[in-house]
């Protein structure tokens, strides 16, 4: 069994969703603290006037808060007036734009719960089986060192393989996790591209998943999906 642990992030790009797909079970790691200025709460669409970033704040925004136990601004007003101007023209326009609201819209405004919609309604839409739980939720020792942690979420699943994103490789080792029992294996995403409507020279990569939905059929994703090497 595969498992994959990373904090929820709001409608990352591809590689986030990729990293999620190639697993058995994915931990959304909330109960770790917040990271300011990164992509929990943020990521970029693409406008006729080249890349836009979008943001929902957070309200009492904090590093030493952790990430379950903060809240989202209900102040969505601009951020789904940018998305509707952007790609209203888009091909899958009408079959995305009601999941991004929906999401965005949300009664629960717990950053950890949107967050991780943003990835759930995603594999929903595409009708692929996604298993996933929260790290709040598990049974085990917040003391330990974060290796240590990753190890014992190993063991509360039994789980013979741990895949990281590239940015451990200099983190983690795969000897000391033999030691444990366990393979450890990185995701190399490939190089995507496809066809944007508002890009009519070039190409601009690691936009939030949001352009890809817009852009392409739940098929055409799909295959994009399969566009990694875990080794």
């Amino acid at each position: 069994m595969k498992l994959a642990v990373m904090q929820p992030y709001l409608f990352p790009y591809i590689g986030y969703y990729q990293f999620a797909y190639c697993s058995d079970m994915f931990i959304f790691y909330d109960d770790v603290t917040y990271i300011k200025n990164g992509y929990i709460n943020r990521n970029s669409v693409l406008t006729k006037n080249g890349r836009q970033l979008f943001t929902i704040p957070v309200k009492n925004a904090s590093s030493f808060t952790l990430i379950k136990d903060l809240e989202f601004s209900s102040d969505i007003k601009k951020i789904l007036a940018t998305i509707k101007q952007t790609y209203s023209k888009a091909p899958y326009f009408s079959d995305v734009y009601p999941i991004i609201e929906k999401v965005l819209s949300s009664n629960n405004r717990n950053v950890a719960y949107i967050a991780a919609q943003s990835i759930i309604e995603f594999f929903n839409y595409l009708n692929i089986d996604f298993k996933y739980i929260y790290s709040s939720s598990l049974d085990y020792d917040r003391n330990k060192s974060a290796k240590d942690k990753l190890y014992c979420f190993c063991d509360l699943f039994r789980c013979d393989t741990y895949i990281n994103s590239i940015g451990g490789l200099d983190l983690y080792h795969k000897s000391e996790f033999d030691e444990k029992g366990i393979d450890l294996n990185f995701i190399y995403p490939d190089e995507i591209r496809y066809k944007q409507f508002n890009k009519k020279i070039g190409f601009e990569k690691n936009l939030s998943i949001i352009d890809i939905l817009m852009n392409l059929s739940p098929l055409e994703i799909i295959n994009l999906l399969e566009f990694y090497n875990v080794k």
